[in-house]
């Protein structure tokens, strides 16, 4: 009898590999407790098998199994094994408190890793196969085998090993493009010969297991469904051995999207990837591109133009899928050289800002300069650009002069000059460095409850007479503002960029209590 029914015969199950196959991502390990927590994610996420270690490999990796295996609601907790005995039960120990659990045995078939790696006559390989699916099946009725290298092993052998582990009772054959080798032709093309060619192909289900090497995993995983496999292998952002596995959110969102030429369903909560994404993401400290299919943060972000201004009249112009459908709260306009008339007007509403024609020409025309020198242009840039039209408040507070007194013998003092409203004011004032000294005037000057919550300096170009870039951040109450200043000088690009915040700031003040706009002391 068939493994899937006729009501389940387009269902896809998804198996991830994110604990185990991710894991092994070199500088992926992941603590206890981050395993744990990965685990409730994807089990909440709808994902129907997780497979949470390889149990031989350490104390550590079979006490995760063992506790994921007790603590998992809904997933079948699987756990991996070589072809060997000792494997194989501490696999069974490890998943048995499991509600369902399944022991995924392998092993090498190609001729290339046969002769290297194992260095074993193919018969004895076939031998082993029956023996471990065999002793496998003793401790559970849910048996997943592999053929290691299976997309570059002889058809012929591949075959005999297929039949003989559904016949030993395997409920799962898995054919792995372990080293990203494959074509969808050739994967699509593979799976219809297996399953035609094997007289008990009928008792099992496939599975698709597919490396990134040539940056294909997704698509051969597909094509892979497409030639008969109903379960996919894969991992959250796509994290595994060298080049990684197919990535889970791609692989379920591509089902989702393009149902009409995939028509195939997963149970995957396709709300939740975003956030699980993040999670693996900051276990394992390895960084999504920004630009990565579904989860990367400009997934849903459009700068140019064009975009921008089709996104405005109809999403559908430029995105296949909602940014809540894949759990992102909703799609941004990134505003930058690129950005069109359209998209600056919409963000200037979204601020809170009516302006008439001209001043939105004006300003529209400031932005466009600001922009060619900025990589990004961020909503308090703009703030700053229509505050200018509408107000002169970078005016209200200039830096006429500045002299430090620094050293190795403290303390260091700062002496400055403000003009403030057309009147001159001075102040000097010690602190620990010539930048504590610079802005404890300032505060003496312009008195403030802003908290510094960023200072960060950079060079503008290289050698000793570059010019320096400072970057300030103040927040105050719920208003946050940054500016920048810049001076061959870096303790004066410090006092510019603190000054222009400040000016930011007061006008922040202005928009909801003018009576706050008194300076000076």
């Amino acid at each position: 009898m068939s493994v899937a029914t006729e009501s389940e015969k387009d269902r896809v199950v998804i198996f991830d590999t994110t604990l185990r196959d991710g894991e092994q991502s070199p500088g992926a390990t992941m603590t206890h407790e981050e395993k744990l927590e990965v685990a409730e994610a994807l089990d909440e996420m709808g994902v129907d098998i997780i497979e949470a270690g390889f149990p031989i490999a350490s104390e550590g990796d079979f006490h995760a199994v063992h506790e994921i295996a007790q603590r998992t609601k809904n997933a079948v907790v699987c756990g991996l094994s070589r072809a060997a005995p000792k494997d194989i039960d501490r696999c069974a120990e490890a998943i048995r408190p499991a509600k369902r659990g399944r022991i995924h045995t392998f092993i090498s078939t190609s001729p290339v890793h046969m002769k290297y790696k194992l260095q074993m006559e193919p018969e004895q390989v076939y031998e082993m196969v029956v023996q471990q699916v065999t002793r496998a099946r003793n401790h559970t009725d849910d048996v997943e085998w592999s053929c290691e290298d299976g997309t570059r092993t002889e058809h012929d052998f591949l075959c005999r090993c297929v039949e003989a582990a559904i016949k030993a009772g395997a409920t799962t054959i898995n054919i792995p493009d372990t080293v990203g080798y494959t074509t969808p032709e050739e994967y699509f093309a593979l799976f219809q010969m297996v399953r035609e060619r094997v007289p008990n192909s009928d008792q099992a289900r496939f599975s698709v297991h597919c490396h990134d090497d040539l940056g294909m995993a997704v698509a051969n995983s597909l094509a892979g469904v497409r030639g008969g496999a109903r379960q996919i292998e894969c991992t959250i952002n796509g994290i595994g051995e060298r080049a990684g596995n197919a990535a889970l959110e791609e692989v379920v969102m591509a089902l989702k999207v393009r149902h009409d030429a995939m028509p195939y369903v997963t149970a995957v909560d396709g709300t939740k990837l975003t956030r699980v994404s993040k999670l693996v993401s900051a276990v394992t400290s390895f960084p999504i591109q920004y630009n990565k299919a579904i989860v990367g943060r400009n997934a849903f972000a459009h700068e140019s133009g064009i975009h921008q201004d089709g996104m405005l009249k109809h999403t559908e112009t430029y995105e296949i899928m909602t940014p809540e459908s894949v759990g992102v709260k909703q799609t941004s306009l990134v505003m930058g050289k690129h950005s069109g008339r359209h998209a600056f007007v919409h963000k200037l509403q979204e601020l809170g800002y009516e302006l008439g024609p001209n001043q939105v020409e004006d300003a529209f025309v400031r932005f466009k300069a600001l922009a060619d020198r900025k990589k990004l242009v961020y909503d308090e840039d703009i703030e700053a650009l229509v505050d200018e039209e509408i107000a002169t408040a970078q005016d209200r507070i200039k830096l006429v002069s500045l002299s430090i007194i620094a050293g190795t013998h403290g303390p260091q003092r700062a002496t400055m000059k403000l003009a403030i409203e057309g009147r001159t004011v001075i102040e000097e004032c010690e602190g620990n460095g010539p930048v504590d000294a610079t802005f404890n005037c300032i505060k003496a000057l312009v008195p403030n409850e802003a908290t510094l919550d960023l200072y960060q300096v950079h060079a503008v170009t290289e050698g000793t007479d570059a010019q320096a870039e400072v970057s300030v951040r103040l927040s105050e109450n719920d208003k946050t503002v940054t500016a920048k200043g810049a001076d061959p000088d870096t303790l004066v690009a410090s006092a510019k960029a603190y000054l222009g915040a400040l000016n930011k700031l007061m006008i922040k003040r202005q928009r909801t209590k003018p009576e706050a706009m008194v300076v000076g002391p």
